[in-house]
């Protein structure tokens, strides 16, 4: 495939919609996996070329048509041949994803940014919390770093803490809080959870820690393989790392103070272990779930259990 595609590249595809056909009909013949933020073939290609070509995601139609260098179709090509071949992530190839509408740096040290958590910084985690009044936000597993930052732009008035326990994932997330300018206001610590976090308390805590279970893990497409485990894996059901969660995060949470996480495909498990826990499971506009909110209140009265469980 390759060799037919970079052969072609200088004569038959000129532009970058061609390219995009392309891609299209490669994608179709490798039978690929989807879901690092498309979900078809035909918007993965169109992503894939245009943050190629270090283009903006709004490109307007007419540049679609216009010809490439010889080293743009080039290097168009060698992408399309990796993204087939290997079933690399297009981001981990172009280094650049999107969350809450902002551009981040990434590659195979941290997960690719994709959580359905950037709808609820958008909307400044409203209704469950009055944005005026949060001056402190934990952004725990931070991995690059994408929920803090963005939560550093919803609330300007807000001093942030990206944790996470992997030095590498805190070096892509470093990238990115220098990119944005905002070393002074979003802190990085290498933590095991709340561990080096002493007693900072937070009106917000988000996270989407690592919640795959065994078997899930065991059938991941190929595209997940090239993430890193240490961001996915968490014991026979996927819970080791969230219980731990629930069961710290009143001692780190204001009176007011909220607790957003994401679980995914692990929240029938969680509600199984836990059928008396009030979870609010939230809903999103452009697809997502397996995303719980619960108040410090309420992890305060159901913190025993959890700590039940952990001793189990």
């Amino acid at each position: 495939m390759s060799t037919d595609i970079e052969r072609s590249a200088p004569d038959a595809l000129r532009t970058p919609r061609d390219f995009i056909r392309l891609a299209v009909s490669e994608f179709n013949r490798s039978g690929l996996f989807y879901g690092h933020g498309t979900d078809e073939p035909l918007s993965e290609a169109a992503y894939l070329v245009i943050q190629g070509l270090d283009l903006p995601p709004d490109l307007p139609d007419p540049y679609l048509d216009t010809r490439l260098l010889p080293a743009e179709r080039l290097r168009l090509a060698r992408l399309i041949e990796r993204r087939c071949r290997e079933r690399v992530p297009t981001a981990y190839l172009t280094h650049r994803a999107w969350f809450a509408g902002l551009e981040f740096y990434i590659d195979e040290r941290a997960l690719i940014p994709r959580s359905p958590i950037a709808e609820l910084v958008e909307a400044h985690f409203q209704p469950w919390i009055d944005p005026d009044r949060v001056t402190r936000v934990l952004d725990l597993c931070t991995g690059s770093g994408c929920i803090g930052i963005a939560c550093a732009h919803a609330f300007p008035q807000a001093d942030v803490d990206a944790a996470d326990l992997c030095a590498d994932a805190l070096a892509v997330a470093r990238i990115n809080v220098d990119r944005h300018r905002l070393d002074e206001r979003v802190r990085l610590v290498e933590s095991d959870l709340f561990g080096a976090l002493e007693d900072d308390a937070y009106d917000i805590i988000v996270s989407n820690p690592p919640y795959v279970g065994r078997e899930e893990m065991a059938s991941l497409p190929a595209e997940y393989r090239h993430e890193p485990e240490l961001a996915l894996a968490a014991g026979e059901e996927g819970l080791n790392i969230v219980v731990r969660i629930l069961h710290q995060a009143p001692q780190h949470l204001e009176p007011e103070g909220i607790l957003v996480v994401e679980v995914g495909n692990t929240m029938e498990a969680l509600e199984a272990c836990f059928p008396q826990v009030p979870f609010t499971w939230l809903d999103f506009e452009r697809g997502g779930h397996g995303v719980f909110l619960l108040t410090r209140q309420q992890l305060v009265d159901f913190r025993p259990v959890f700590g039940e469980w952990l001793e189990a």
